[in-house]
């Protein structure tokens, strides 16, 4: 009874536009004092501080302050110059690089809105000037920011790998191909639209100017490989990493001087935000998780799953379709925080990898911020691109076409998740 109030009384605050932070805090509350821990409201605290109590969680905020200081010190222009410059004559030439810029800044910054906020700027700017119509626009910065949180490092992937006691490293490696998958198949769609849309097209750029951009952006285009190379060489922790990340960023910053102390405060002030926000949410999620275990939630979800079917596929689809849902309604971080703790031993008993699972559930709820009525992705273009919200939802349904493709490829063929992982760190 306990475990179906917060979940409900999760949602049903969420639906009322309360913030996720606030709205996790209370419906864990409501569920203590209503239940017959209500006299033990006193753990609550407790767990909060105990959850947010984890080494590994603080490469969440370094990873979050390196991208933001990407961000500061205009390496969203270099990226995009140079993706122009190999993409840009390309049918469709200004919605591939879109694509491939955040296929670039992915391996930067780890965050979709990260993606969606810094280049969405750059990009949605150029593609109007070129005649591109607003709402396209919009629609192709939000989609393509999807693959942010796949390719390596990715925050989402830092705290499922914490939950699901997995390690950083298998965690990055698995989302890479995925990542790679999601960025060609939007490209494949943008070229299938240019055959009925009558989209400019951008001179070819000379191997001159290819490697004048190359040039002109290398230190930002090498960030992906420090940063992984140094975790999977063993030379640096994933926390380590992220800390190796914002000096680095600042060391742009001071070569290229374009890092000004005003928006450094900016990056650190964002970073602190966003941060506390997360780290709320997570603190809140150890006491939900505390509950359902108390009440065994996940055991009676296993066992009236397998009353449903034993199938793993059969499974797997109705998963998906869960997620999607969830995903919809809930944002990425307390999602996760929602629903690893109970979906663990369900997909253990169903011998699903927990590495394969991960990168199932982070595509699934990504899709769900180009997803009506909650996605963050929309209201961020809304704000960025200046485009009606209505007009923006229309202009993303078609794209969800192939994100859901590459979704659900991933599902039912593990290796493309697990075989990169394997290869390099050895089968678990």
């Amino acid at each position: 009874m306990t475990a179906a109030l917060v979940v409900l009384g999760f949602i049903v605050i969420i639906l009322l536009r309360v913030p996720v932070s606030i709205a996790i805090g209370a419906a864990v509350v409501a569920a203590f004092a209503f239940s017959e821990f209500r006299g033990d409201l006193y753990i609550t605290p407790l767990q909060i501080l105990d959850g947010v109590n984890k080494p590994s969680l603080l490469a969440v905020p370094f990873f979050i302050m390196a991208g933001n200081l990407m961000n500061a010190v205009g390496i969203t222009d270099r990226i995009f110059a140079f993706a122009s410059a190999l993409v840009g004559h390309f049918r469709a030439g200004l919605a591939q690089v879109n694509v491939l810029s955040s296929m670039i800044f992915a391996g930067v910054s780890g965050a979709a809105v990260a993606d969606a906020a810094g280049l969405g700027a750059v990009e949605i700017k150029a593609m109007r000037e070129r005649g591109y119509r607003p709402e396209f626009a919009a629609a192709v910065t939000v989609c393509s920011a999807v693959v942010g949180p796949l390719i390596p490092p990715s925050i989402g992937l830092v705290i499922y790998a914490f939950l699901a006691q997995q390690s950083v490293e298998r965690m990055f490696l698995a989302g890479f191909v995925p990542g790679v998958l999601v960025g060609l198949s939007l490209m494949a769609f943008n070229r299938i639209l240019a055959i009925r849309e009558n989209f400019p097209v951008e001179p070819k750029a000379t191997r001159q100017q290819v490697a004048a951009t190359a040039v002109d952006g290398v230190l930002a285009l090498i960030a992906p490989a420090i940063i992984l190379g140094s975790i999977l060489g063993g030379f640096v922790t994933a926390t380590e990493a992220g800390v190796l990340a914002c000096l680095y960023s600042l060391l742009l910053g001071m070569i290229y001087r374009s890092l000004t102390f005003r928006g450094f405060w900016k990056a650190v002030t964002e970073t602190m935000m966003m941060t506390t926000v997360i780290m709320i949410i997570i603190g809140f999620s150890i006491a939900m998780g505390w509950l359902l275990a108390i009440e065994q939630a996940p055991q009676k979800l296993g066992n009236a799953i397998f009353a449903l079917t034993e199938n793993r596929h059969v499974f797997l689809a109705l998963m998906m379709v869960f997620i999607l849902l969830i995903g919809c309604v809930v944002e990425g971080v307390p999602a996760k925080l929602m629903l690893v703790p109970m979906l663990l031993p369900v997909i253990d008993a169903y011998g699903i990898d927990r590495v394969h699972f991960g990168i199932i559930l982070q595509l699934g709820l990504l899709i769900g911020i180009v997803t009506p009525p909650m996605g963050i992705g929309l209201y961020i273009m809304v704000e960025v691109g200046k485009v009606p919200f209505e007009k923006v939802t229309v202009a993303c349904l078609p794209f969800l076409v192939p994100l859901i493709g590459v979704w659900i490829a991933l599902t039912f063929i593990p290796e493309l998740s697990t075989w990169l992982p394997d290869l390099v760190l050895g089968p678990e």
